[in-house]
């Protein structure tokens, strides 16, 4: 999934979108527009994404991380958890082979508040 497709899905209520960098990225680049920040290297990562899911593992997901690579790896570890429907968002933030990424592409932003 492209990032302008997430950004999409996210606001409409399609995806739930995760970020999953860590607080130094997000404080660089901000957090895309619609996407939540639940860092990778939280150890309660899967708790978080479940109580923000309502504990439904149904709910399309979108994972972007800064080039898609570690969201890949979260999106293959959810679907061995349960999870149905988990989308990479394979051009990330900074941007990728597979595409100019969220920033390249100029979608907003929010700052991360920490």
């Amino acid at each position: 999934m492209d990032s302008e497709t997430a950004r999409r899905a996210a606001l409409d209520g399609s995806v739930v979108l995760i970020d999953v960098r860590n607080p130094d990225e997000w404080l660089r680049t901000g957090i895309g527009e619609g996407a939540h920040p639940i860092s990778m290297q939280d150890p309660a990562f899967l708790d978080t994404l479940l109580e923000l899911v309502d504990g439904d593992r149904d709910r399309p997901l979108a994972i972007v991380c800064a080039a898609g690579g570690r969201s890949a790896q979260v999106a293959r570890a959810l679907s061995a958890h349960g999870f149905s429907t988990v989308h990479n968002v394979d051009e990330g933030m900074m941007g990728s082979p597979a595409g100019p990424g969220w920033l390249g592409r100029g979608l907003p932003t929010v700052p991360w508040e920490g």
